[in-house]
């Protein structure tokens, strides 16, 4: 399958904490373009940069120097171009976290369909997206359950069901699969990668879980801050055999 339009393009991005001898640099200069279809994964050792460049991304955090691209939007260069972040999140932007994140208090529809709640839809046809996606993951059966009574697979599902709901076509995730056994986390995965074709969407994830390298299409590797210094690898895109500095590509097309 051929990939899609670029959805993420990070141009010469830095950032860096604090001033003179207290200055930490966490993110130099860095390049990355991610497209449609594509699932990547973020590697390095602690204080490499890989939450500090999804946090970029994902507009959490501001960069002190770069251009960031999302969907073909600039949304900063030199400063936010968008003067609401939340609303771009909502938008574009779906979120998976290690630790699931969901709220005690609300069963696994009211989840998911909290995050189109805040977006403005109806909540009839709030609830009847979250329904769905739930279905489509495999939980709809568990829809009115609260997360405590959830095992850690599901409770995951409804996460990745929570990002999906507002159709965002770039979705981050931090650690996904940590808190998984072997076989979760490959289920997780292949459905992740599932997901970005049919959705046309890029998935972006920060682990250390090597057992799922063999689930992306590129390893970016990133040394104090900067994509590190590796040989050029041949990657394969839409058919084509391409150089591609600074990252290890260990699968080659998607299914």
């Amino acid at each position: 399958m051929a990939l899609g339009d670029i959805l993420v393009d990070v141009q010469a991005v830095a950032k860096h904490f604090g001033e003179g001898e207290t200055r930490v640099d966490a993110l130099r200069s860095v390049d990355l373009q991610v497209r449609a279809g594509e699932v990547i994964a973020l590697l390095g050792p602690s204080g490499s940069g890989k939450t500090t460049l999804l946090n970029i991304i994902g507009c959490i955090l501001e960069p002190s120097a770069g251009r960031v691209s999302l969907d073909g939007d600039v949304v900063f260069d030199k400063t936010w171009l968008r003067t609401d972040l939340r609303r771009l999140r909502l938008d574009k932007i779906g979120f998976i976290f290690q630790s699931h994140n969901l709220l005690p208090f609300l069963t696994a529809i009211e989840n998911v369909s909290l995050v189109l709640d805040l977006a403005g839809w109806p909540q009839s046809e709030a609830l009847k997206r979250a329904k769905d996606l739930l279905d489509y993951l495999e939980v709809g059966h568990r829809a009115k359950v609260k997360p405590a009574l959830l095992s850690g697979g599901e409770a995951q599902r409804v996460a990745i069901a929570r990002a999906l709901a507002n159709r965002p076509r770039i979705i981050l995730a931090d650690e996904p699969t940590a808190a998984l056994d072997s076989v979760r986390a490959q289920l997780v995965m292949d459905l992740l990668r599932k997901l970005a074709v049919e959705q046309e969407a890029c998935i972006i994830t920060v682990t250390h879980d090597e057992k799922i390298f063999n689930r992306f299409d590129r390893l970016i590797n990133l040394r104090d801050g900067r994509l590190a210094d590796s040989q050029a690898i041949k990657v394969r895109m839409s058919n084509q055999w391409e150089i591609v500095p600074s990252c290890v590509s260990i699968r080659t097309e998607l299914k």
